[in-house]
C-alpha cells in the first residue's frame, strides 16, 4: 500500500515537498522518476515482495508505473497469461499485462488498486481506479497540465493558490455525508470513480467506465438454499484467502458483530494460528460498546486479543485530527473510532489488518432495507411524529413515500442525510436536485437496487474514503473480504426469497453458525456507533451553533433559523446526523478558507 502522485509541469512547492505529504502512506521506501517533463513519485508501505527490486516508480522497457494497492491474484495471473516477470511484485505484472493487453485488462485484476502508468512511446497516461473504490485517486486537469495524487493535500502543494470552494459538492455532501461522483470540494480537482479508467494523452482526457454491477447481476441464480449456502462460504473463504496474501503479519478489527466476528473466526480457522485481533469500545455510555462481545468472540476463537478504550478526550483530540487527514469533509462519524484503532493496530508492528465492511450492503444487514421494500410491496411504514419540524414531516420515511408516489427511485443509499425537505429548509435558494437520475434504477429489482446503490455511494463514497484515510495515515491497510467483487455478484444474483428471507442477513448467519457461538450470531445490531453527538454537545455545546452560523455569514446560503432549530434539536438526541455534517463541515471550512 503506498502514495502515488505525478505530473506534467512544473510544480509550484518542490515536488520532495509534495511527497513528504505521502509519507504516511508509506514510510519504507521514497522516490522520484522524471521523465522530460513528467515527474513521478511514489512512497512505499512494503507488504508483498519486500525486496528493494519492488521499489517504485517502476520501469520497465517504455512504461512507468506509480501503483497503489494489492493484486491478490497476481501469481495465477503470471500463470494464466504466461507473463515473463523480472521482479516479484504485482506492480510488475500490471505493466506485463498492458504490454499484452493495452488497456484492456482491468478486469482480470482481483485487488484493490488506483495507478498511474505512462507509456514513453505513445506519451499517454494511463490510470485506473478497483470496482469499488477501496483505493483514493485524485487529479487535476486544466488546459494541457495533468497531475494525480492518492491524497488531495499533495496535488494542493502542486498549485499556485487554494482552488475556491465548489458548491455542488457541498450539496451533494450533505445529502449522502461525501462528494459523490467525480466531485470534490475544491473547483478544478477531481476523484476518479470506482470502476473506472482515464487516459490522457495529446488528444486529451478521456473517461471510460470497465466495471458495471448492474450487467453483472442482470442474470439471477436458480440455487436451492442449500446450494447457496454451499456456494456462499466458498465464495467467503476463497474472498478471504485472497486477502491473506502478504509478506508480513496479518491482524483483523473485531467488533462483535456478526461481520467482523465472522471473518476473524474464519482467518483463525484458516491459519491454524493465534491471530491478533483489535476492539474499540467505550467506558461512557457503554450501550455504545461492544467490548464484551467482542471478547467473547476472541475467546472462543483463542486470538491475541487487543482492547482500545476511547474516553471524550480522545474523542475531541481526534477529532482536529481526523479533519486534516481527510483534506475535505467526510461526515461518518465511525472515522475517529477507525482512527483510533489504526493507531492502536500501527503501534503493535502491524500493516496490515482485515475489515468487516461491505456485508451490510452485500447481505441486507439493516431495517431501513426491509422498510424500503415495505413499500415496494405497496404497504407503508409509520412515519416519526418526532422528526416533525414547522409542521413538516422530515422522516425518511416521509421523503421515501413521497418518492414511492412520485414513481422515483426510493431509497438513495445508508448515508442519505439531507433529503429534499431538509434543503428546502435549510437552503434560502434550493432547486431540488436529483442525484440517482444516473443510475438504472429500472433495471434491476428493488433489493438489487438498495445494494446496488449502496456500493455506488456509501460504500465507495463514504466508507472506503474513511477507512482508507484512516488506516493509512497511521500506515496500515486494511482489506476488506465482504468487498470481493466475486461474493458481491454472487449474493446479488440469488433468488430475492433467499436474499430477503424473514430476518437480515439470513444466509450469512446460518454460514456464521459452523464458526461462532449462537448467541453472537442472532444478537441484535448495534452497528459500529458510537456517543458522538453527546460528547459533541458536552464539549462544545452553543460553540456548535455559533461555528456553523459563523460560517453561514461567510457563505449566505442556507437559513439561519433552520440551523438554530436542528441545533435544539440535537440536544434531544434528534438530527444528530444533520448536526454532525453541518458542524465537520463548518470546522473545516473555517480552517481552510477563513
Amino acid at each position: 500500500m503506498c502514495g502515488i502522485v505525478g505530473l506534467n509541469f512544473t510544480s509550484h512547492h518542490p515536488f520532495e515537498e509534495v511527497l513528504k505529504t505521502l509519507d504516511h502512506r508509506g514510510p519504507d521506501n521514497s522516490a522520484i522518476v522524471k521523465h522530460q517533463n513528467h515527474t513521478f513519485g511514489h512512497t512505499r508501505l512494503a507488504i508483498i515482495d519486500l525486496h528493494s527490486e519492488a521499489n517504485q516508480p517502476m520501469l520497465f522497457d517504455h512504461i512507468i508505473i506509480t501503483f497503489n494497492g494489492e493484486i491478490y491474484n497476481y501469481k495465477e495471473l503470471i500463470q494464466q497469461e504466461s507473463l515473463t516477470c523480472q521482479t516479484q511484485s504485482d506492480t510488475e505484472v500490471i505493466i506485463r499485462l498492458y504490454q499484452k493487453y493495452q488497456t484492456d485488462f482491468l478486469h482480470l485484476l482481483q485487488g484493490m488498486f488506483a495507478f498511474t502508468l505512462y507509456d514513453t512511446q505513445k506519451e499517454r497516461y494511463f490510470c485506473a481506479r478497483d470496482r469499488f473504490g477501496k483505493k483514493p485517486f485524485y487529479y487535476y486537469y486544466n488546459q494541457k497540465q495533468f497531475a494525480y495524487a492518492s491524497e488531495m493535500k499533495a496535488l494542493l502543494k502542486l498549485l499556485p493558490s487554494q482552488p475556491e470552494l465548489n458548491l455542488s459538492a457541498l450539496e451533494s455532501y450533505l445529502t449522502y455525508q461525501a462528494p459523490i461522483t467525480n466531485l470534490t470540494f475544491f473547483k478544478g480537482l477531481h476523484k476518479l470513480e470506482s470502476g473506472c479508467f482515464l487516459t490522457y494523452d495529446k488528444s486529451g482526457l478521456q473517461h471510460s467506465r470497465y466495471y458495471l454491477l448492474e450487467q453483472k447481476i442482470a442474470k439471477p441464480l436458480s440455487l436451492s438454499k442449500t446450494q447457496a449456502l454451499e456456494q456462499l462460504e466458498t465464495h467467503l473463504q476463497i474472498a478471504l484467502k485472497r486477502r491473506l496474501v502478504s509478506d508480513t503479519p496479518v491482524a483483523s478489527f473485531l467488533s462483535g458483530g456478526l461481520d467482523s466476528s465472522l471473518i476473524s473466526a474464519m482467518y483463525s480457522q484458516l491459519s491454524g494460528q493465534k491471530i491478533d485481533t483489535f476492539c474499540i469500545g467505550y467506558k461512557e455510555y457503554t450501550h455504545y460498546s461492544e467490548l464484551p462481545f467482542a471478547q467473547r468472540v476472541a475467546t472462543h476463537i483463542g486470538s491475541n486479543h487487543h482492547e482500545v478504550i476511547m474516553r471524550k478526550r480522545d474523542f475531541i483530540n481526534n477529532l482536529e485530527r481526523m479533519i486534516e487527514t481527510l483534506d475535505e469533509p467526510l461526515a461518518d462519524s465511525a472515522s475517529i473510532p477507525t482512527l483510533m484503532l489504526s493507531e492502536a493496530v500501527h503501534q503493535h508492528g502491524i500493516k496490515v489488518a482485515l475489515s468487516g465492511e461491505g456485508s451490510d450492503e452485500c447481505f441486507l444487514g439493516y431495517q431501513p432495507y426491509f422498510d424500503i421494500l415495505d413499500i415496494y410491496n405497496q404497504k407503508t411504514i409509520a412515519t416519526n411524529s418526532h422528526h416533525t419540524i414547522e409542521g413538516i414531516d422530515l422522516s425518511n420515511a416521509a421523503h421515501y413515500q413521497e418518492r414511492f408516489k412520485h414513481n422515483a427511485p426510493i431509497f438513495g443509499s445508508l448515508g442519505e442525510t439531507f433529503m429534499s425537505r431538509h434543503k428546502k429548509l435549510l437552503y434560502k435558494n434550493y432547486t431540488d436536485i436529483n442525484h440517482l437520475d444516473i443510475y438504472p434504477h429500472n433495471t434491476m429489482r428493488p433489493d438489487q437496487w438498495l445494494s446496488f446503490i449502496d456500493y455506488k455511494i456509501w460504500v465507495s463514497e463514504v466508507l472506503m474514503s474513511k477507512i482508507d484515510r484512516m488506516s493509512m495515515v497511521h500506515s496500515l491497510e486494511l482489506r476488506a473480504p465482504f468487498l470481493d467483487h466475486e461474493l458481491i455478484e454472487f449474493s446479488l444474483r440469488l433468488p430475492p426469497e433467499l436474499r430477503i428471507a424473514n430476518t437480515n442477513k439470513a444466509l450469512l448467519k446460518e454460514v456464521a453458525l459452523k464458526y461462532l457461538p449462537h448467541d453472537i450470531v442472532h444478537r441484535q445490531k448495534k452497528g459500529f456507533s458510537s456517543p458522538f453527538i453527546e460528547w459533541l454537545y458536552e464539549e462544545y455545546d452553543t460553540q456548535i451553533l455559533d461555528t456553523i452560523l459563523d460560517v453561514n455569514k461567510e457563505l449566505n446560503l442556507w437559513n439561519s433559523s433552520f440551523i438554530k432549530t436542528l441545533f435544539q434539536e440535537g440536544r434531544k438526541g434528534k438530527f444528530k446526523q444533520h448536526i454532525w455534517t453541518l458542524f465537520i463541515f463548518a470546522k473545516w471550512f473555517k480552517k481552510v478558507y477563513m
